[in-house]
């Protein structure tokens, strides 16, 4: 498929699905990359398929490359949209914009361009605070989302800052760090493949859950495009802004059904349980043997819950 407007046009290098490692057999004849344009905004997308819209949102520190494994077969039931939030991968790199209304805006008016005006959705870490103030604010937009391994700040109690269980912490500390302003970029720089290779190591199942050659890309992408080792923190610092966000949508309950996933060995019940006390309607799976990113560790079993839930 090629999609060509003043407001979407073809993209290719590196980032694009012409410049990443290993794509499953025939991804590049199902998919394209395309730079959209939403007038406040310049998105990357991958987009392929047929069918009802499917938005995947992916989460810190990936990319749309994060979906790689489920895009293909989602893609002979959906319409799949994988993007590059504001920041992340190769889209646009803007100085602010990083609370959670405006990502939902972002992703609103990225649909909007692509003539999606209702769409089911699925949302990873970040993809989570994202999607929820999506299918909170504009309810009438989503007709399914599933949210995984992530919870939003400001909707649940905090978790104590320091815990009795030091698992705990070795899962969370990075949120304080990223939060910080300034310093974390000084002491990242140059050793991103240090910072970050730790995070997929300590939230993942096991070390080597997510493939070796997918951890380099994403860390070479916070390394050589620039602006997205900031925009990366960048996430974490609007969380001032964001928790009042949040807590303006808790007022009323989402009614769009909800599938709450996640990795036993990571999120665990935590998703379920928050999600519960945010909508009305929630499915839960567990993943057993799974870490913080069931989409590269877990593949098969988070594709087969997606396809159930999403075409019920």
């Amino acid at each position: 498929m090629t999609i060509v407007s003043k407001h979407i046009t073809p993209l290719s290098g590196f980032g694009s699905v012409t410049g990443v490692p290993r794509l499953p057999d025939g991804f590049a004849e199902a998919f394209e990359s395309f730079r959209v344009d939403t007038g406040k905004i310049r998105l990357h997308a991958v987009i392929g398929g047929s069918g009802e819209p499917l938005l995947l949102h992916c989460g810190w520190p990936q990319s749309w490359f994060a979906w790689r494994y489920l895009m293909l077969p989602l893609s002979k039931h959906f319409t799949v949209i994988a993007v590059d939030p504001r920041g992340l991968g190769i889209s646009n790199k803007p100085a602010a914009g990083f609370d959670v209304d405006t990502l939902a805006d972002d992703m609103f008016n990225l649909m909007d361009v692509l003539g999606h005006d209702r769409f089911a959705m699925a949302g990873h870490d970040i993809g989570v605070m994202v999607g929820y103030a999506m299918a909170a604010g504009r309810p009438e937009r989503i007709s399914r989302i599933a949210l995984g391994e992530g919870t939003i700040p400001g909707a649940s109690p905090s978790p104590a800052l320091i815990p009795d269980d030091r698992r705990m912490s070795d899962f969370l500390w990075h949120f304080n760090f990223n939060r910080a302003l300034d310093v974390n970029e000084r002491l990242v720089e140059g050793r991103e493949d240090i910072y970050f290779n730790y995070q997929f190591a300590s939230k993942a199942g096991s070390p080597e859950a997510v493939p070796k050659y997918a951890r380099d890309f994403h860390i070479e992408l916070l390394r050589r495009v620039p602006g997205t080792l900031k925009a990366s923190f960048d996430y974490y610092r609007a969380i001032d802004e964001t928790i009042p966000q949040v807590r303006h949508h808790m007022e009323t309950k989402v009614s769009v059904p909800v599938l709450a996933f996640a990795g036993a060995l990571a999120c665990g019940p935590m998703v379920e349980i928050e999600q519960r006390s945010l909508a009305t309607n929630v499915e839960s799976l567990i993943i057993p043997d799974c870490g913080h990113f069931p989409a590269e560790e877990k593949p098969e079993a988070l594709l087969a819950a997606l396809i159930d839930f999403f075409t019920a």
